[in-house]
Formats: structure tokens, sequence, C-alpha cells
């Protein structure tokens, strides 16, 4: 399953996939090399778009969702990867905590991810069991699937340095929670187990601003080592700290952002003979799942928004006020999956990758989030070992080159989170 282009396959994407793919040995060297120097997140994933002249992530999450979209076949990757991790961290772990958001009970399909997630750890040899911050489940609760199967949330217990279940003492705590609406006490303090994604990685401190910023920097170095243009697999960003959405005057900031970057990404588009016209997506600075987003095209559209788009753009889900946005370079997605805007989203344990899938909207436009109600699913046809790439093939021809490019995108961005996590770590040693 080649995805359809829209544009010509003969465009720029291909020189890039043939310049990757001859580069492939010179790649995975330096990822190597990175990986010696810095730790990868537990698990990541990646929404990247391919705009047939540019291929770019636009999100990076710490805390991610979807592993139910993994296809059978791409499993034994992702117990192998969730093994070396565990490795890594705890050779001798025998019991793993799953700390997952609270909605739980009302999204089954985040619920099946959740079924996904314990076994591919229950796979790689762990006892996992479910811890709620729920504070509304006092007992043991048991959740129905769609297949018949059942699954076991309980409320946590914290006694002194240690969190765990009734008669359950895990030597690591996995969180599938994004810590939007803030870290809970029971969180904090654990000095004595691994708690995993480090509580910093989490939406009440982490900024995209700062991870795109990391990623700049990965772009550059890994561009210089292919010898090409980092603004092909970067998209470029502004920043807005004090942002009040109710005052016109508090927009200021962000028009001068909106109208420097539309420059230039217009430049950017000449020097590249790019006829499509360029526009930028505000959105928070923290938080997932789309929300709070606008795409713009001219900096005088934010004259008039209206009322409406204004308390979408200023609320997160929580009810908390946007005062801090990121004003990122709009790619688009020219990639189709039956006959819907489809972008791909790269999922990884530890730092390899263990598969993807699809993020379909038949209502969306090639210009706008696709992380909204109405999507849907397909995964990457990772079958019949479709993740080796095969070299020598013609750009554009071949799904496994494609699905290689992709993962090395998504391993870029994973590298890029790296290096984010390592500069807000606020235990993190200071060498003069």
């Amino acid at each position: 399953m080649v995805p359809h282009l829209i544009t010509a396959l003969n465009g720029p994407i291909n020189e890039l996939e043939a310049r990757i793919l001859e580069s492939m040995p010179a790649i995975e060297r330096w990822f190597r090399l990175e990986w010696m120097e810095h730790t990868p997140p537990f698990y990541t994933a990646v929404d990247v778009r391919n705009a047939g002249f540019k291929l770019a992530p636009v999100d990076t999450n710490l805390f991610p969702t979807g592993f139910n979209h993994l296809t059978p076949e791409m499993l034994p990757l992702a117990v192998q990867a969730a093994m070396a991790a565990i490795e890594k961290i705890c050779p001798e772990a025998k019991n793993l905590l799953l700390v997952p958001e609270s909605h739980l009970r009302s999204n089954s399909f985040y619920l099946t991810h959740v079924q996904r997630l314990v076994q591919i750890f229950g796979q790689a040899g762990l006892n996992v069991r479910l811890g709620t911050l729920d504070p509304a489940v006092k007992e043991p609760l048991t959740l129905s699937l769609h297949d018949g199967s059942e699954l076991t949330i309980e409320p946590l217990l914290r006694t002194r340095g240690r969190l765990g279940l009734k008669n359950f003492d895990p030597c690591t705590i996995l969180l599938n929670n994004d810590l939007s609406e803030g870290v809970p006490k029971v969180l904090e303090g654990l000095h004595e187990q691994y708690l995993l994604p480090p509580l910093h990685a989490g939406w009440s401190v982490r900024r995209k601003s700062k991870h795109f910023q990391s990623y700049e920097e990965v772009a550059k170095k890994f561009a210089k080592l292919l010898g090409m243009d980092p603004w092909l697999i970067n998209p470029m960003f502004g920043q807005c700290g004090q942002v009040d959405f109710d005052d016109p005057a508090g927009l200021d900031c962000v028009q001068s952002n909106v109208d420097a970057l539309l420059t230039k990404i217009r430049r950017k588009h000449k020097e590249y003979g790019i006829n499509d016209k360029p526009f930028v997506v505000i959105k928070s600075d923290k938080g997932s799942a789309g929300q709070g987003l606008m795409t713009v095209r001219d900096a005088k559209d934010l004259d008039d928004v209206n009322r409406r788009t204004r308390s979408k753009l200023s609320l997160l889900p929580a009810g908390e006020a946007v005062t801090e946005v990121i004003i990122q370079e709009g790619v688009p997605t020219y990639e189709r999956v039956h006959e819907a805007v489809a972008e791909p989203v790269v999922t990884m344990i530890d730092r390899y990758v263990v598969g993807g899938y699809y993020r379909v909207h038949a209502e969306r436009g090639i210009d706008e989030n696709l992380n909204t109600p109405g999507s849907s699913y397909v995964p990457l046809a990772f079958a019949e070992s479709h993740h080796l790439p095969r070299l020598g093939e013609k750009p554009g021809a071949s799904a496994p080159n494609r699905f290689y490019m992709y993962g090395v995108i998504g391993r870029l961005a994973m590298l890029a989170a790296s290096y984010e996590l390592e500069a807000t770590d606020p235990d993190a040693e200071v060498y003069e």
C-alpha cells in the first residue's frame, strides 16, 4: 500500500527518499552514535506530514495512544523493543504498573489501546496491572471490551516512597497519562521506583516550542550528514508566551510572528519553485489532542477572528486558558487513503520503530488538523517484512522505502524529544 500522492511521484520528496536510502548505512551509524550520548524516551508517537516537496513531523507525543492500530505482524517488533527498553532500565523487573488516562471507562478506543499495551508488556515477560488516578475508583473495577475480554483497573496505593496496588509492588511505573491537568501528589517523590516517562515529560511542564527548538538542532545535524537543506525536514516556527485571545492587543505578538513566518515560507517556496500558498498553524504551546488550533494564510485574518473561534482557541480541554502559543509552518499532507486526506503516525518503543498507521479524515482538507472527531485509522502496510527497505528501487515506487523514510523522520523527532527532556530535567546534574 504505497500511499497515493496527489503530487507527481517524481517530485523532490523522491530525491529526499533516494538520498536517505543511499545514505542508509551512514544514517544508522549516526543514530547509533547519538543513542550512545542520549537516552530515548520510553515510547513515542510522531505525526508526520508529507507535502510532496517536504516531509516533516508536526507533533510528537511522549504518552502515545493508538497501539491498538498496529497490525498483528507488527507485534513481535513491539514486544522485542519493550524487552530491550525494560532490560536497560530494570533488568530484574517482574511487575509493571500501568497508569492510563482517567477517561478509560468512557472511551472504548482508548480501552483497546490500553489492552494492547498490557499484551505487549505481558509478552515481554512482565506482570502488568492497571492503576487509575481517578479518585472515583475506590475498589477494583472490571471493564468489558468489544471482543468479550476484560480489563481490571484498581485504585493506586501510596506507601512512603513507593506507589503500587493492593498486594502489588512494581519496580517500574509506566504512565500513559499526559498529565495535562498537572502532576498529582501521588506521583511526586517516587525515588525508589522507575517512573516512565518522567514527570517533566507531561504537559504541565512540556512545551511544543521547546521540542521544535530541539528538533531544529537535530534536523541541522542530520541535514549536514546528508548534504541537504534542513528545511526539507523541518517545520519552521515562532512562539508567543503572553497571549490574550479576549483582547485584540493581546494578539500583537501572534500577528507579527505569523507575518514573519509566512515571509520566510514564501522565500523557501520561491527558492524551490513551489506553487502552494503558504499557511501557518497556531496552536497551544502545551497539551495534546489537537485542541486550540487555527490555520492562517494571512496575518490580517487574525483581525477578523470571531468570538466563537477565539473561545475555541483560548481554552484547553480542562478549561485552562491558553496564554502560550506556537506558530508553526503549515505542512500540507498530499497523502490519500481511500480518497480521504491522511497522515502517517510513526510509533516507537525505546529507539526502535515498531510500526505505524494512517490517521485519515474524509471531511478535512490537506491543510487542516486531522486529529479531530471523525478521524479513522488504517495500519501502515508492514506485512511481508515491509519495514525493511529495498535498496535500488525507483523512488516513490516501494512501500518499504517510503515507510523507512517515515521511520527516519519519526526517529529524528524522538531524538529531539530526548534532547528536550535532558534540557528540561529538573534533577539534571550540572557540570561546569
